[in-house]
C-alpha cells in the first residue's frame, strides 16, 4: 500500500510538471482578477509618493516595459522606431558567437543607423555612430565583435523615450493597466490555498521541501516549510529569519544569478514558515555521485565553473555561504547546477562572522578556529573540498571514511593534502591554491575574489560569458520523466511527538511579523512568462463591455478636460440602518468636499441620484490612526460636527493608507484656506458677518441644473 501511495505521489508530481509547460489557460487553476481601473487615481498618488513615476523605474520593470512597448506600438500618435532599435540591441548582446554578433550587428547598423543617416533623420550623436562603425569595420578583419558596441546608443535611446513620449504614456490606458498590475502586486498576501502542494522531495532540520504549483500562473516551485514548533524546540529562530534575509539579498535585483536557488515569495501560516524557491528537479551532486561514481576533470570543470559564478554573485553582495558541498548543489532538468539552502549564509558587509558553522570536512581552518573572524575566504576552501570529493568520492580530510568530527577537524587544521599523480598539474595546483590554510595565500582571497579563481590555468579556454548563459553542454542530463529524488517514504517525516509539548505564544508569532516577502522582479517575470497576455485580453473585454452598457461611466477611462478632483476610487463605507453593512462606494475627494457615489452590481458608478456630499467644514476631526470596526481592520474614522461618524475602509492596504493620508491632508488644507480667508476678511472688513458654512457651497457641476443652481 505504501509503495502504491509513493507511485501515485510521483505520478501526480510529474503530471503537474507537464501541465506547467502547457498553455496559460491550462496552467492556471485560479484566475487573476485585476482591480478596477479607478484604482489608477489613488495608485498614481501612492507611486508618486514612493518616487516610482519615473521613466527609468517603469521602463526597468518587466511589466512596465511590456505595457510601455504596447503603448508605443498600438496607441502612440507618432512612430517610435527607437524602441525596436533598443530591443534589437538587447537581442544582439545575448548572442553566443562572434559570427552571430557580426551578422546581426551589420543588420542593425544598416536598418537603424545607415538608413537614417541617408534620410538625414538620424538623431543620435556622431560619437555613437563612429564608435559602432569602427567596431564593425575591425570585426570584418579580426572576426571578433564585442557584445557591448551599441552601449552608447542605449542611453541615447532612453533619453529620447523619457521625454514627451513617456509623458503621453502616463495619460494612456496602458499606464492605467500598469497601475492595476502594480496594485495587485503590492496587495499579494499568499496562503497555502495559492499553491497545489505535491510530493515531498527533501527534508532538513526544521522542516520539509515539497514540489508545488502556483495556482494562478501554473508555475512550478519548491516549497520549503519550516515548522515553527520545531524551530522553537531547537532555538533556531535566528537561523530561520537569517535564511529569509540571505535569500532576499541574493534573489533581488534585475541581474539575478542562474546559479543560485533563489526565492520568489516568503509567507507564513500559524504553524509554518514557507519559502517559495526555484524548483530543481534533477537531484543533487551527492546523489549523482553515488549513482554515477566519481567525475572526470572535464566534468568537474563544468560544475566548478557554474558554482564559481554562484559564489561570485553572493560575494558581490557580501554574503558568505558557509555550507558548500555536493549535497547542496542541485541540478535542473537540463543538468545545469545551482547552489541551494542558504540557512547558514551570513552577511559580512558590516561585521565579519566568527562562528564555527558548516559541515565537517568542508569547513575552512579559520572557521574552525574559534573567535577568528572570516569572510568569503571560507567558501573558497570549501570549494576546494567539494572539487576533491567530486574527483575522489570523499572529502580530503575524511581519510578511511572516518566519521569522527574531532578527527576530521584536526586533520583540516594540520594535514597537508596529498594529491594523487593521476590528477593533471592544473588540477593539482588549483586544489593546492584553494586548500591553502593561510588565508592570505589562498586563491580567491588576495583581493580580486572570484576573478583569481577564474584566471587559474585549470579554467583556461573557458568563455565565462558562455558559462553565464548556460551554453556549455552539461556532462550529466537527469533522466526525463523521473522525480530524481528519494522515495517519499524513504525521505520520511518528523515525529510529531517531538513537538507535542511545544506551545507557540503571541511573542513567538511576533518574531515573524515581517517574514512575508514578494520579490517584485521575479513575480513580474513569472506573470510575463505565463498569464500576462491572457489576463490583459480578458480584462480588456470586461472593461469594454462595461463601457458599452447603457448609463455606464467612463470617467476613469478617459478625462474630459481639467478637474479639481484630488483623488478618486472605490472604498467600503459602513452603512445600513444600524451601521452594520459595508457598502461599495465610489469616493471622490475635492479640495472642499467628499462625494460618495453608489455602485451598481456591475461595478458601475451611479451618477445623478443618491450622491452623498460631505463638506470639509462639516468635519470635526479625522482619526490619525486606523481603527477597528465590525471586526474589520484599517478603518478611517471621520467625525462630523454633529458627532456622527463616517467610517470607510478597503481590503486594499496600499489604497486605504493612501486614502487616509489624502483625506487628512485635504482636511488640513481646507481648514488652512478658511483660516486665511477669515484673517483676510477681518483685515478688510473688520469682522465677518457670516461664517462660511455648507450653505455657501454650490453643488459640483455634474449635479447642477441648466440654470447653474
Amino acid at each position: 500500500m505504501a509503495d502504491l501511495e509513493a507511485v501515485l505521489a510521483d505520478v501526480s508530481y510529474l503530471m503537474a510538471m507537464e501541465k506547467s509547460k502547457s498553455t496559460p489557460a491550462a496552467r492556471a487553476s485560479k484566475k487573476i482578477i485585476l482591480p478596477d481601473p479607478s484604482v489608477k487615481s489613488v495608485m498614481n498618488k501612492h507611486l508618486t509618493k514612493m518616487g516610482e513615476i519615473k521613466f527609468d523605474k517603469i521602463f526597468g520593470q518587466k511589466l512596465g516595459f511590456l505595457l510601455f512597448k504596447e503603448y508605443c506600438e498600438q496607441i502612440c500618435d507618432e512612430s517610435v522606431p527607437q524602441l525596436k532599435f533598443y530591443e534589437e540591441i538587447r537581442k544582439f548582446e545575448k548572442l553566443e558567437t562572434d559570427e552571430e554578433r557580426i551578422k546581426l550587428g551589420k543588420e542593425i547598423y544598416d536598418q537603424f543607423i545607415m538608413k537614417e543617416l541617408l534620410s538625414q533623420s538620424h538623431t543620435y550623436t556622431k560619437e555613437a555612430v563612429d564608435s559602432v562603425k569602427e567596431a564593425l569595420t575591425l570585426a570584418q578583419r579580426n572576426k571578433t565583435l564585442n557584445p557591448h558596441i551599441f552601449e552608447p546608443y542605449i542611453e541615447e535611446i532612453c533619453n529620447s523615450l523619457r521625454g514627451h513620449i513617456f509623458d503621453k504614456f502616463l495619460l494612456s490606458d496602458k499606464y492605467t493597466r500598469f497601475c492595476q498590475w502594480k496594485n495587485l502586486e503590492l496587495n499579494i498576501q499568499l496562503t497555502m490555498n495559492d499553491f497545489s502542494v505535491h510530493r515531498i522531495i527533501g527534508r532538513g532540520g526544521f522542516g520539509e521541501v515539497y514540489g508545488c504549483r502556483k495556482a494562478d500562473t501554473g508555475k512550478m516551485y519548491a516549497m520549503k516549510c519550516l515548522d515553527k514548533k520545531r524551530i522553537k524546540m531547537k532555538q533556531g529562530e535566528t537561523l530561520a529569519l537569517n535564511e529569509r534575509i540571505m535569500l532576499s539579498l541574493v534573489s533581488t535585483g534585475q541581474e539575478g544569478s542562474p546559479f543560485i536557488v533563489c526565492m520568489t515569495y516568503a509567507f507564513q501560516t500559524p504553524e509554518k514558515l514557507c519559502f517559495i524557491l526555484d524548483l530543481m528537479n534533477g537531484g543533487d551532486l551527492h546523489y549523482h555521485l553515488s549513482q554515477h561514481g566519481v567525475f572526470s576533470e572535464r566534468e568537474v570543470r563544468f560544475y566548478a565553473a557554474e558554482v564559481i559564478l554562484g559564489l561570485e554573485h553572493m560575494h558581490n553582495r557580501y554574503v558568505v555561504y558557509r555550507d558548500l558541498k555536493p549535497a547542496n548543489i542541485l541540478l535542473d532538468e537540463n543538468g545545469h547546477v545551482r547552489i541551494s539552502d542558504l540557512g547558514l549564509a551570513c552577511d559580512f558587509s558590516k561585521k565579519k562572522p566568527h562562528a564555527s558553522v558548516g559541515t565537517h570536512g568542508y569547513m575552512a581552518p579559520e572557521v574552525l578556529s574559534k573567535g577568528t573572524p572570516y569572510d568569503s575566504s571560507a567558501d573558497w576552501f570549501s570549494f576546494g573540498c567539494m572539487l576533491y570529493k567530486l574527483l575522489k568520492g570523499h572529502s580530503p580530510f575524511r581519510q578511511h571514511r572516518t566519521k569522527d568530527k574531532h578527527e576530521i577537524d584536526r586533520m583540516t587544521m594540520t594535514m597537508n593534502v596529498e594529491l594523487p599523480d593521476s590528477m593533471s598539474s592544473e588540477m593539482k595546483t588549483l586544489l593546492e591554491a584553494l586548500l591553502c590554510r593561510n588565508v592570505e595565500d589562498r586563491v580567491g582571497c588576495m583581493g580580486r575574489g572570484a576573478i583569481e579563481v577564474k584566471e587559474h590555468p585549470f579554467f583556461r579556454g573557458i568563455d565565462w560569458t558562455q558559462v553565464y548563459l548556460q551554453k556549455y553542454q552539461p556532462p550529466l542530463i537527469p533522466p526525463r520523466g523521473e522525480v530524481n529524488a528519494a522515495d517519499a517514504f524513504d525521505i520520511g517525516s518528523f515525529d510529531e511527538e517531538d513537538t507535542k509539548g511545544i506551545k507557540l505564544t503571541e511573542a513567538d508569532q511576533d518574531l515573524y511579523r515581517n517574514f512575508p516577502l514578494l520579490v517584485s522582479e521575479r513575480w513580474q517575470q513569472e506573470v510575463a512568462e505565463t498569464v500576462f497576455d491572457a489576463i490583459n485580453a480578458d480584462t480588456d473585454k470586461l472593461e469594454l463591455k462595461r463601457k458599452q452598457k447603457p448609463g455606464s461611466d467612463s470617467s476613469y477611462y478617459q478625462q474630459d478636460g481639467p478637474t479639481d478632483c484630488i483623488v478618486e476610487g472605490e472604498v467600503l463605507k459602513l452603512g445600513g440602518p444600524f451601521l452594520q453593512a459595508w457598502q461599495k462606494k465610489h469616493l471622490k475627494l475635492y479640495p472642499n468636499r467628499l462625494e460618495f457615489y453608489h455602485k451598481n452590481r456591475d461595478g458601475q458608478i451611479v451618477y445623478g441620484k443618491g450622491v452623498e456630499l460631505v463638506s470639509m467644514l462639516d468635519i470635526k476631526d479625522i482619526y490619525q490612526d486606523f481603527q477597528k470596526f465590525n471586526k474589520t481592520e484599517n478603518c478611517i474614522v471621520i467625525v462630523l460636527k454633529t458627532d456622527t461618524k463616517l467610517i470607510i475602509t478597503s481590503p486594499d492596504k496600499v489604497l486605504i493608507t493612501q486614502w487616509k493620508d489624502e483625506i487628512i491632508n485635504g482636511h488640513k488644507t481646507s481648514l488652512q484656506i478658511m483660516s486665511n480667508m477669515t484673517s483676510k476678511g477681518f483685515k478688510i472688513y473688520g469682522a465677518l458677518t457670516n461664517s462660511p458654512s455648507t450653505e455657501n457651497f454650490k453643488p459640483p457641476l455634474e449635479h447642477r441644473n441648466s440654470n447653474g443652481s
